[in-house]
C-alpha cells in the first residue's frame, strides 16, 4: 500500500451547481474551482468529478452535508448521502468522508466579500467557496 500524500477534493453537491474545491497533497493550500452547473446536453456529474480526480491525483473526496440545526438529517441530507454512495461505488480508491455544511453558504459569502470578489460575480463562485470552507474545516479538524 502506497504512503504517498495525494489531493483531497471537496464537494458542495447541489441540485443545479455542485461546487469544488481542493487541497494539496500536504494540505497547505486549499483552492477553490470552477463550479460544475448541470445541463441538459452537459456531461453528467460523476464524468466531471472523474475528470478531476485524474487531473489532481485525489485520494479523498470531503463532501457536505446538509444538517437542520437541530443537527437532524432531512430529504437534501439523504440525496447527498446516495451520491456519497456513487462517489464510493464508481471510485473505490478513494475516501469519502462528509462534513456538516451548516452555515458553509454563509461563510463563503463572508469569504467572497473579504477577498474583494465583487457581488455580481460571487453567484458565479458561491458554491465553490462554499466547498473550499468545507475543506478549510475538515483540514483543520484532520490537523488535530
Amino acid at each position: 500500500m502506497s504512503t504517498r500524500k495525494r489531493s483531497t477534493l471537496a464537494i458542495d453537491h447541489g441540485t443545479v451547481r455542485t461546487g469544488f474545491a481542493v487541497a494539496d497533497p500536504l494540505r497547505i493550500v486549499t483552492t477553490p474551482l470552477e463550479a460544475w452547473i448541470r445541463r441538459p446536453n452537459g456531461p453528467p456529474l460523476l464524468d466531471h468529478v472523474a475528470r478531476l480526480l485524474e487531473e489532481r491525483d485525489v485520494g479523498t473526496f470531503v463532501v457536505g452535508l446538509p444538517r437542520n440545526m437541530d443537527d437532524s438529517e432531512g430529504p437534501r441530507a439523504a440525496e447527498v448521502r446516495r451520491f456519497g454512495a456513487e462517489l464510493a461505488a464508481r471510485f473505490p480508491s478513494v475516501v469519502v468522508t462528509f462534513v456538516d455544511e451548516r452555515l458553509s453558504t454563509k461563510a463563503a459569502e463572508d469569504l467572497m466579500r473579504d477577498a474583494g470578489i465583487p457581488a455580481r460575480a460571487q453567484k458565479r463562485h458561491k458554491d465553490s467557496f462554499a466547498a473550499l470552507v468545507l475543506l478549510r474545516e475538515w483540514v483543520a479538524r484532520e490537523a488535530t
